[in-house]
């Protein structure tokens, strides 16, 4: 077995947290992306190692699960290995600690191809890298694990038509803008993240009537699964349609479809898991009866990832 090498560090910015008060999870995945890079260039795959720039490695779905927050000015750092290697492609790990509390923050679980730059289409995996990458390989930390979520193998790709048919909600239009994209002009897997992220105000008022805005109850996302399907370009228009999957005492699992609001082709499928939060007491609380009850009758059968 092989172990884990730290492949970033740094700190929490006051402009990377959200109206919760901590970093929002789009960061996270930025955060996860810059040291799924670092973790490449150790297994020989950056630019320089392979002297060209025509691939890279792409996520192709993820498990994010948050373990606690992370508020602005918090140190962090992140180490990195790999669960498996084949031609296919890599499973990486990566887990994120508070350095100084020294606990854990977030675990990431990315299955990763490596791609074309320009057309994303899947290469073999160079053979150097699959060489490595014994030196690195772990086994998964039950902690990294999958707790609250079914990491059954998607569905087949849905459409906007299906969203429609399933009455499921519209929680966020945009377009997809050139600082949302790399060098190729595609949108980043931040950005992914971030589309629902900024529809999560929308979906509460739409289910709930509850301002985010207003109050001391706002929310966390405690796990997330995301597989990536098609990869939106600069210019796409984009649509994100909503379900509640189920609703426990505490909990509630969400269902997102990114989709392209033109073509109604599928750019991801998402699944969270949430709590209703205490922003004053920092801890999660039991859903309300009477808003648990309005929830359990808005949850759309057979929804999936």
């Amino acid at each position: 077995m092989g172990h884990t090498i730290e492949v970033a560090r740094s700190s929490v910015q006051t402009w990377e947290c959200d109206q919760m008060g901590h970093m929002n999870v789009q960061f996270y995945i930025a955060k996860a992306d810059e040291g799924m890079a670092a973790l490449g260039a150790a297994l020989r795959l950056s630019p320089r190692a392979q002297q060209s720039d025509h691939a890279m490695l792409i996520p192709r779905e993820q498990h994010i699960r948050f373990h606690r927050e992370l508020r602005p000015g918090a140190p962090y750092a992140i180490s990195g290995g790999v669960i498996g290697a084949q031609s296919e492609g890599l499973i990486l790990y990566e887990e994120m600690q508070n350095t100084v509390a020294q606990n854990v923050a977030a675990t990431f679980v990315t299955r990763a191809e490596w791609c074309d730059v320009a057309f994303r289409g899947g290469l073999p995996l160079p053979v150097e890298a699959i060489a490595k990458a014994p030196d690195f390989t772990i086994d998964l930390p039950s902690h990294g694990a999958p707790r609250g979520l079914d990491m059954a193998l998607p569905r087949r790709t849905p459409t906007l038509k299906e969203a429609e048919a399933l009455n499921l909600l519209t929680t966020f239009r945009g377009c997809v803008l050139p600082e949302h994209c790399d060098r190729a002009g595609y949108m980043t897997t931040r950005n992914y993240m971030a589309r629902v992220s900024d529809a999560i105000p929308n979906l509460i008022a739409q289910t709930s009537g509850q301002d985010r805005s207003t109050g001391r109850i706002g929310g966390a996302a405690l796990e997330y699964r995301f597989v990536y399907r098609t990869y939106a370009r600069e210019g796409d228009l984009l649509i994100l349609k909503s379900g509640l999957k189920s609703v426990s005492s505490k909990t509630y699992v969400w269902c997102h479809w990114l989709l392209d609001a033109e073509t109604g082709e599928c750019f991801a499928t998402s699944e969270a898991v949430a709590v209703a939060m205490d922003l004053t007491e920092r801890k999660a609380i039991e859903i309300p009866p009477e808003l648990r009850a309005r929830l359990e009758s808005l949850v759309v059968p057979g929804l999936s990832v």
